[in-house]
């Protein structure tokens, strides 16, 4: 396993680890924060919402977004393991938010760091990881778009037993 493919695993581990329920996820934003922080991206919140612009952003280029959401549904009596243990079980990880969707952020993640300080870029980056999707509530990627300026295309993590979606509410 390379260095970036394992950096990513340990901080889904992470933010699995860490309980995040909607409208409660202040702990997974501060880490998200601070994952961008520490790479270099000059990362700014909103609420419980995280957000950043690649380095060399420049309003006469177009934006695309990179959107996930970091919060997850509230643990039930019905699970069988854990929710908040991130095991590893062969090729698996185990754990509330892993698939919805921890696993899309953390690559929406990595693809921002990957290209965040790319010089002569076609397009500029933005990397929104919000909250408060699970309950469409209204601090979430709503109060959030308003502070990212202008989008011209968006892709959004969000688990679709690897179907592509034309458009995603949240």
């Amino acid at each position: 396993m390379d260095a970036k493919t394992k950096e990513a695993i340990d901080l889904l581990r992470t933010l699995i680890a860490t309980p995040s329920p909607s409208r409660d996820e202040s702990r997974t934003a501060d880490l998200i924060f601070a994952y961008l922080a520490e790479h270099g991206a000059v990362p700014e919140r909103l609420h419980n919402n995280v957000f950043a612009r690649s380095a060399d952003f420049d309003p006469a280029r177009p934006t695309l977004l990179l959107n996930s959401h970091h919060d997850t549904v509230r643990p039930n009596s019905g699970y069988t393991r854990d929710p908040y243990d991130p095991a590893i079980e062969g090729d698996r990880l185990y754990g509330l938010g892993s698939n919805d969707a921890g696993a899309s952020g953390v690559s929406l993640l990595a693809a921002f760091r990957h290209f965040y300080d790319r010089e002569e870029m076609k397009y500029n980056l933005c990397v929104a990881i919000t909250a408060e999707e699970e309950n469409s509530g209204s601090d979430g990627l709503e109060c959030v778009l308003p502070e990212l300026g202008p989008l011209d295309f968006a892709i959004v993590g969000e688990p679709t037993q690897m179907q592509l979606a034309i458009a995603e509410r949240g």
